[in-house]
């Protein structure tokens, strides 16, 4: 559902005329301070009897606006010094200064979003807002933990707790703190970073979440800024973590890391000496399969095969209904690139894999290839080249590169089959491992 913000902002002149020429002077004069009215939906707390609300958003999603209009609704009353919901309420950040400059006077903080009639007052001796109907907002740094052991609250916003050096320690201090009031609440407002208490919180039933990209809140950020992340960011894993605000966990004893993969990030490949496509398809070819790991590499073997290296160019990957399709999807992505070859892995459907390709195109360049190892044994030679810096990443890869931090020395920790993975460690083996000199050309009749 839009906004009545979004509402006027796509709406013609006319009928912002009509509307605001429809509105008594103290509902026009209230307009601009009425936040429901312009918020967007994962910027408005969810229903229910929660105790924390984790607002989990990319960069600029609005999650500073969001906390500050949270805090003024929990202690304003029906008017200036009525009292709210809430009497005495925690603003942990990183730092005071932090706190200070983001959360109280940042352009988005409790100062600018609060009318004139119930602005609180900043005491910076104290370090803290006193609203006119008494309510007290005090100020904290995650860099001091024990500074929450004594105060006691009935709300708390806490700000960007994805990027506390000292997360655990406050976090636990600030829960023995929330005890006043029927039921005390709290609002999180980060972007989202692979760390333990972050992770915590989003499990424990009491727990509701919102979420949103940066894309959201366009309408309010400075479109060059929009373009310059996109083109550094867009197609990334960082990517999906600063702009679409998800959470990427890299499990412990993952082959790959993100800080690892984005290290390895190219702009544009090299000239390629070969191009090829490896294929991991699924055990059955209905609706309900597996994906079809489908992805593309190419490689510089100029030299000796040390200084050979690989730039794994594109994720093909698809949810095939039928055989026919994915091997459609694998030879479409051959053309795209001029591939010199198609790799598959056919144990699971043997002669069958080549015949359903050969079906579609009798002369490809095909190799068979059988696993005789477990996946992990397959991917550990890939890795170790990651390592050495000998094989890159173009962007457009995200979700490849969330199966490859999924995958770890134990196996992969994640939902289904690592179908991406598999056809990338084929593919990289093909070029930089095992590379083949010939391929088995087809037995047709009349050539």
């Amino acid at each position: 559902m839009r906004s009545g913000g979004a509402w006027l902002a796509s709406a013609t002149q006319d009928e912002v005329d009509a509307f605001l020429g429809g509105l008594e002077d103290n509902a026009l004069m209230a307009l601009p301070w009425l936040f429901d009215f312009w918020a967007l939906a994962h910027q408005l707390p969810p229903d229910g009897a929660w105790k924390s609300w984790v607002i989990m958003g990319g960069r600029g999603a609005g999650k500073t606006r969001a906390g500050s209009e949270w805090v003024r609704a929990e202690v304003e009353g029906a008017r200036p010094t009525d009292p709210g919901r809430s009497h005495r309420v925690a603003l942990v950040g990183e730092t005071i200064d932090q706190v200070r400059e983001v959360m109280v006077f940042g352009e988005s903080g409790i100062l600018a979003c609060s009318p004139p009639d119930r602005r609180p007052v900043w005491e910076a001796g104290r370090r803290r807002l006193v609203w006119p109907n008494g309510a007290v907002a005090q100020v904290f740094s995650a860099h001091e933990p024990e500074s929450l052991r004594g105060p006691q609250f009935d709300a708390a916003w806490v700000d960007e707790l994805a990027k506390w050096k000292k997360a655990e320690e406050t976090w636990d201090m600030l829960q023995f703190a929330l005890r006043l009031g029927d039921h005390p609440r709290q609002v999180i407002t980060t972007t989202p970073r692979n760390v333990g208490v972050l992770k915590t919180i989003l499990k424990n039933p009491s727990t509701v979440v919102t979420h949103a990209p940066t894309e959201a809140n366009r309408a309010w950020l400075a479109a060059s800024f929009l373009e310059e992340v996109r083109a550094r960011y867009e197609g990334t894993r960082l990517g999906r973590q600063e702009l679409d605000g998800v959470l990427l966990e890299d499990v412990e004893g993952a082959l790959w890391t993100t800080p690892a993969l984005e290290a390895g990030r190219l702009d544009r490949a090299p000239k390629l000496d070969r191009i090829v496509v490896a294929v991991d398809p699924p055990v059955t070819g209905h609706a309900g399969s597996d994906e079809c790991g489908i992805v593309v590499v190419g490689a510089v073997t100029e030299g000796p095969p040390q200084n050979w290296r690989a730039v794994v160019l594109e994720d093909a990957s698809v949810t095939a209904a039928s055989p026919d399709a994915w091997a459609r999807a694998a030879l479409a992505a051959m053309e795209r690139h001029g591939a010199d070859r198609l790799v598959a892995e056919v144990n699971q459907g043997g002669d069958l894999v080549e015949t359903v390709i050969r079906q579609i195109d009798p002369l490809v360049p095909f190799r068979a290839v059988r696993a005789t190892k477990g996946k992990v044994a397959r991917a550990e030679p890939i890795a170790a080249l990651y390592e050495q810096g000998r094989v890159k990443h173009l962007r457009g890869l995200a979700r490849l590169e969330d199966q490859m931090c999924r995958m770890t020395v134990r196996g992969y920790d994640g939902k289904g089959s690592p179908d991406r993975v598999d056809a990338l460690v084929w593919a990289v083996w093909e070029l930089m491992v095992e590379p083949s000199t010939v391929y088995r050309r087809p037995q047709i009749r009349g050539l």
